[in-house]
C-alpha cells in the first residue's frame, strides 16, 4: 500500500529538521532524554496531521509549534510536585555528548544557563533565524514578549560578559 505523497515528504523533510528540533525542545525539557521524547511525539503529530498541512508557510515553524504544544500538553499532565523541568547540568551533558567544537559547546553551555523561558527565544531568532513574529507564534506570545526576552537574553550576555572580563 502506497502512502500519500503529502506523508512521505513531511517525513523525509522531518529528519532534516531533526538536529534544530531537539535543539529546540532541549531549551524546553532541560534534559536529553524529555527532549527526545518531545520531538518523536512532536513528529509523530506532525505526521498525523500533514493531510492539514498544504505546503503554505514553513513546515519547520510548523512543527516548531507543534513540539511547543507537546510540552504545553504534558506539562499540563505532570504533577504539580514533579521535580523542576530545568536541570542545567543535563542540558550540558547532553551538548557536550554531541557536540564536538569547542566554540559550540561554550555557545551551548551559554544557553542553557540562561534563565527558564528565554532560552527558547533566543534559540528561535538569533540561532535558527525566525522574526519576532514567527517565533511569537511559535511560542504562543504577541511579538512584544519575543522582543522583551531578547532583551533579556542580551543582558544575560552581558552580564557573563562582565564576570569573565577579569580572566582575560
Amino acid at each position: 500500500m502506497r502512502q500519500p505523497v503529502a506523508t512521505i515528504d513531511i517525513r523525509r523533510d522531518l529528519v532534516g529538521l531533526l538536529p534544530r528540533l531537539r535543539r529546540f525542545a532541549m531549551t524546553l525539557a532541560g534534559d536529553a532524554a524529555g527532549a527526545d521524547e518531545l520531538v518523536q511525539a512532536a513528529c509523530q503529530r506532525a505526521i498525523g496531521k500533514s493531510n492539514q498541512w498544504q505546503g503554505e508557510g514553513r513546515l519547520e515553524s510548523r512543527v516548531y509549534t507543534l513540539l511547543r504544544q507537546q510540552w504545553t500538553d504534558d506539562s499540563r499532565k505532570r504533577k504539580p510536585h514533579a521535580a523542576p523541568r530545568t536541570n542545567v547540568t543535563d542540558i550540558r551533558n547532553a551538548v557536550r555528548d554531541r557536540t564536538s567544537a569547542l566554540d559550540s559547546d561554550a555557545i551551548h553551555q551559554m544557553i542553557a544557563e540562561m534563565p527558564e523561558g528565554i532560552a527558547s527565544v533566543f534559540l528561535l531568532v538569533a540561532v535558527e533565524g525566525h522574526t519576532y513574529q514567527q517565533a511569537a507564534d511559535i511560542m504562543g506570545v504577541a511579538a512584544t514578549i519575543i522582543a522583551s526576552q531578547l532583551a533579556l537574553a542580551k543582558a544575560h550576555f552581558a552580564s557573563l560578559a562582565d564576570d569573565h572580563s577579569h580572566r582575560y
